[in-house]
């Protein structure tokens, strides 16, 4: 008698709507559920050290209501000239970002944690993805913005969207990292 493995249920540990979007390509069934995690940066904590301790932190956070189950935690932080940046919630700060990043590199750190809440065991994984911006004026990023309206992304562009007409080029090994989930590793 051979006894046949089920694979356990599928979390994804996160309300983005873009990571959710990502996931269903794979075509696989899963949940999706807020972690609500804290994502204050720690004293001294650098870009890679902050995405990966809150992937896992995602990913833990989840494990007393799904016990049986494995838990996709993910994060993401982009950094401009060694300064992290956020989503910049408002147009006027979105106009500010991609002012600053006009003719500049900016680099995003996608953490990846995949949990076996039944054993405690888990794998992690942390991508580097660069972004690379054309020279911008100003009327081309007004006319992107009331466009696309980026207000809730890191560096303040949908690379899915129009916003890859900002770059002059990527750099990295998974561009669906750039998204918010790395779905090649």
């Amino acid at each position: 008698m051979t006894l046949a493995l089920t694979p356990l249920p599928l979390v994804l540990a996160s309300t983005s709507p873009f990571r959710r979007e990502l996931l269903l390509r794979l075509q696989v069934n899963f949940t999706q559920d807020s972690p609500q995690t804290d994502e204050t940066p720690l004293a001294g904590e650098n870009c890679e050290q902050l995405c990966l301790r809150l992937a896992v932190a995602k990913a833990n956070a989840l494990t007393e209501k799904y016990p049986t189950h494995l838990i996709i935690g993910s994060d993401q932080v982009a950094t401009f000239q060694g300064e992290m940046i956020g989503k910049p919630i408002t147009h006027a700060n979105a106009v500010q970002q991609l002012s600053r990043f006009s003719g500049q590199q900016v680099d995003f750190y996608t953490a990846i944690c995949l949990l076996n809440s039944q054993t405690g065991l888990f794998q992690t994984h942390t991508e580097k993805f660069s972004v690379y911006f054309r020279k911008l004026t100003a009327a081309q990023i007004e006319r992107y913005l009331i466009a696309e309206q980026p207000y809730q992304c890191a560096g303040s562009f949908k690379s899915e969207g129009l916003g890859i007409c900002l770059f002059e080029r990527l750099e990295g090994d998974d561009p669906t990292s750039l998204i918010g989930l790395p779905l090649i590793h």
